[in-house]
């Protein structure tokens, strides 16, 4: 039987210092790894960021526009949404385009459309950072509760959405057309100016990603 041998505090400090390094090595690679797909040559990206034909919301002399494939249903959506919110107020020269995308069934389809139907209203900004924030089912009295509290008219907003129902659906229908056109199967995606970021990700990573989009934009 072969006795095991003991490894001497020498190489156990040597085994050590080999992890910490290659733990280094990962941080400082995660930590300059672009966060998003380069998406500059590709003419339907390019064409959507300079035209996304949805709400736009930010300030008018922003140089770099995210846009934004989202579903109010989504956990993930609902998770990066006050991440993306709190990096934009930080960067203070970022615009972010919504992109409605129910894919989670009829409670998202419904939800989306109030949302849209709130735009003569100019009530969509608030109705959508409210449906971000809702945790209960957005069933129809759910959602009338909310167009209320952020100040709409629901009859009004009921009597907008039958008569704009052919805007609201062909809007839906392009944006579902876009995604998979990009390649986007699920939501949250964003494209960040020059990059396609599919997931969810950190105030810190949006930063960094603001950041990388700008580095990209300027060569």
């Amino acid at each position: 039987m072969t006795e095991k041998r003991r490894l001497s505090r020498r190489e156990l400090l040597q085994i050590g210092g080999v992890v910490a390094i290659g733990y280094g090595v990962s941080v400082v690679l995660s930590a300059t790894a672009p966060l998003g797909i380069d998406v500059s040559t590709n003419a339907i990206a390019q064409g959507l960021v300079l035209d996304p034909g949805g709400p736009i919301e930010g300030p008018e002399h922003a140089d770099l526009r995210v846009v934004v494939f989202t579903d109010y249903q989504c956990p993930a959506c609902r998770r990066a949404a006050p991440e993306l919110d709190g990096a934009m107020r930080d960067d203070g020269r970022t615009q972010v385009a919504y992109k409605d995308w129910p894919i989670f069934g009829d409670v998202s389809e419904q939800a989306a459309q109030v949302a849209l139907a709130s735009e003569p209203q100019g009530l969509y900004f608030k109705i959508h950072h409210a449906l971000m924030r809702e945790h209960r089912a957005l069933t129809e009295p759910v959602l009338r509760a909310i167009v209320e509290r952020e100040g709409g008219d629901w009859t009004r907003l009921a009597s907008d959405l039958q008569a704009g129902q052919t805007r609201i659906q062909t809007a839906l229908a392009r944006t579902a057309t876009q995604a998979f056109a990009l390649g986007i199967s699920g939501t949250p995606a964003f494209l960040i100016g020059p990059l396609l970021v599919k997931g969810a990700l950190s105030r810190s990573e949006f930063a960094k990603a603001f950041s990388d989009a700008r580095a990209k934009l300027s060569r």
